[in-house]
């Protein structure tokens, strides 16, 4: 196949994928090289075989997933610390440097 016309992707049967998929198998054609290389990129980088991830990628795409990705800051805790003078004790010995550790 040409890569100028995108690679293929054969989706398997694994023990790992979720129940739904058992039984089916899809070859997927033409697949576009930017969505092969971050597929391929996030398979390397969870440690997930790129069968896993492109099944991962359909659930959550379709809102299928059993977990959705829930996305956070921390806009609602920045600028809540209080003052706690036992915590700061603690933190205060913590910052303590033994001199005579250091000779």
């Amino acid at each position: 196949m040409s890569l100028a016309t995108g690679t293929s992707l054969c989706l398997l049967d694994l023990p790992s994928v979720p129940a739904q998929t058992a039984g089916m198998q899809y070859t997927l054609r033409n697949i576009p090289r930017e969505l092969d290389r971050a597929l391929r990129d996030r398979a390397k980088r969870e440690h997930k075989s790129l069968n896993e991830v492109a099944i991962d990628a359909l659930f959550e795409a379709l809102g299928l997933a059993e977990q959705p990705v829930k996305y956070r800051d921390v806009g609602d805790i920045a600028g809540t610390w209080r003052e706690d003078p036992v915590t700061e004790g603690a933190l205060a010995d913590q910052r303590r440097i033994d001199e005579h550790l250091w000779r």
